[in-house]
C-alpha cells in the first residue's frame, strides 16, 4: 500500500513538472524581436557602418512598429530604409520577418571609445555598441610613400602623392610649392596640370608633382616643400630631390670665333673661355694644345685649379708661328682635360707674310724693272 501510494505520488510530481518547463521556456523566447549578428563592432573615424536587422514576428497578429534610434550623438548621421524607401514604420504579418538597413556615418572628429545605442520597433528594442578604434581628426593629410628621389641634374622627379580631405565638407584645395630658384615644379591632380585639386568630403585624390631641376644646378640634395590649402585646412608635404653630379666642360672663345690670323714667326695671344656646363665640380682643368710642326703654344695660366657648375673661366693661349710657316691655312686644337671630362677646340689660323719679306719683294721688282729700263736705254738705240 505504501510503495503504491509512493509510486502515484511521483508519478504526480513528474506530470506536473513538464508542464512547468514547457511554460518557462515559452516565457523566455520573445513572440517579437528585432536581430541583428553585429551587436559589437570597431571601426575608424569617418566609417560608413550599414547594419542589416530583422524584424521578427511569431505571434499571431500582425506588427505595425516605430522605428527609432537612440543613444548616439547628434553628430551621427543616421538612416533607415527598407526596399529602397526610407521608412519610419514596419509592418510584419504573422509568423513572418521582415529586413531594413540601418546606416550610420561614424564623424570624422570623435574621441577614441565605445558608444551604445537603441535601435527600436515599438517596444522592441536591439542594444548595439560600435567601438571607434582610434582618435578622429577633422583634418587634411597630403602624403607619398616614396618622398625622396635621385637622379642627375638633366631628370625630371615624378612624386605621386595621396591628398585626403578628412573634413565633412568639399573642399577645393590651392597647391603650391616652395623650391629653390631656377627650380620648376607641376602639380598633376588626377594626372592633369592644374593649381588646385578638388576634393569630396571623407574622399582622396591622387596628385601627379613633376619637379624639374635647372640646367646648371650642382651636386647635392634639395627640400621641396609642397603645400595644399583650403579654407581652414591644410597639409604640407615635404620632398627631397637627390641630384647626382654630371660632368660637362665647354671649350670656346667669349665671342665663339675660332679662327684668327698670325704672321709666320710672329707671336698671338688667344682668349679662351673654359666653362663648367655640368652639375658637379671640376678640379685640376689641364691644358694642352695640337698644334703644327714647329710652332710654339703656352698656357697663361698652365691649369686650373677648380672651376664649380655653371661657372667660367678665361685662359690665354700664347701662340707664336714657326719663322718658316708658308702661307695659308693652319689648324690648331686647344683642350681642357680633367680626368672625368675633356672638351676640345679647333682653330683656323691664317698665316701671312711677314712685311719684310713684302718690302724685299718691291725691291726685286723694282731693280728688274730698273734693269729692263737701263738696257733699252743702253742698247735700244743701236
Amino acid at each position: 500500500m505504501t510503495m503504491r501510494t509512493n509510486y502515484l505520488l511521483l508519478l504526480t510530481i513528474l506530470l506536473g513538472l513538464i508542464p512547468m518547463n514547457n511554460t518557462h521556456a515559452s516565457d523566455s523566447i520573445p513572440s517579437v524581436f528585432l536581430y541583428s549578428p553585429y551587436t559589437k563592432i570597431s571601426v575608424s573615424p569617418g566609417t560608413s557602418i550599414d547594419y542589416k536587422i530583422d524584424l521578427i514576428n511569431n505571434s499571431k497578429s500582425p506588427v505595425n512598429a516605430d522605428l527609432s534610434v537612440s543613444g548616439l550623438p547628434s553628430s551621427w548621421k543616421r538612416e533607415i530604409k527598407s526596399g529602397g524607401w526610407n521608412v519610419n514604420k514596419l509592418a510584419v504579418l504573422p509568423n513572418e520577418k521582415k529586413d531594413f538597413n540601418l546606416k550610420l556615418e561614424v564623424p570624422l572628429k570623435i574621441n577614441k571609445g565605445s558608444y551604445n545605442f537603441i535601435v527600436s520597433a515599438g517596444e522592441y528594442q536591439l542594444p548595439l555598441t560600435v567601438t571607434v578604434a582610434q582618435q578622429g581628426t577633422y583634418q587634411t593629410e597630403f602624403t607619398t610613400d616614396q618622398p625622396n628621389m635621385q637622379g642627375n641634374s638633366k631628370s625630371t622627379f615624378t612624386f605621386s602623392a595621396v591628398l585626403k580631405n578628412q573634413t565633412a565638407d568639399q573642399q577645393l584645395y590651392a597647391l603650391m610649392a616652395n623650391a629653390p630658384r631656377g627650380w620648376n615644379v607641376i602639380f598633376k591632380p588626377n594626372y592633369k596640370q592644374a593649381t588646385s585639386a578638388q576634393v569630396e568630403a571623407n574622399a582622396s585624390q591622387n596628385v601627379s608633382i613633376d619637379v624639374t631641376p635647372p640646367a646648371n644646378v650642382e651636386a647635392g640634395s634639395y627640400k621641396i616643400s609642397v603645400r595644399a590649402v583650403a579654407g581652414n585646412t591644410s597639409a604640407d608635404l615635404e620632398l627631397e630631390v637627390v641630384v647626382t653630379g654630371t660632368y660637362q666642360m665647354e671649350l670656346t672663345t667669349p665671342r665663339g670665333l675660332l679662327s684668327t690670323e698670325i704672321t709666320a714667326g710672329d707671336v698671338k695671344r688667344l682668349e679662351l673661355v673654359v666653362r663648367n656646363t655640368g652639375s658637379s665640380l671640376l678640379k685640376d682643368i689641364q691644358l694642352s694644345s695640337g698644334k703644327p710642326q714647329d710652332w710654339e703654344v703656352s698656357f697663361e695660366p698652365a691649369k686650373i685649379e677648380m672651376l664649380k657648375a655653371g661657372e667660367t673661366s678665361t685662359v690665354t693661349a700664347v701662340m707664336k708661328a714657326s719663322k718658316k710657316a708658308l702661307p695659308g691655312d693652319y689648324v690648331a686644337t686647344m683642350e681642357a682635360k680633367t680626368p672625368e671630362v675633356n672638351a676640345t677646340a679647333q682653330f683656323r689660323i691664317a698665316v701671312k707674310t711677314p712685311m719684310l719679306w713684302g718690302w724685299v719683294g718691291i725691291l726685286i721688282i723694282i731693280v728688274a724693272v730698273g734693269g729692263v729700263y737701263y738696257l733699252f736705254r743702253k742698247y735700244g738705240r743701236r
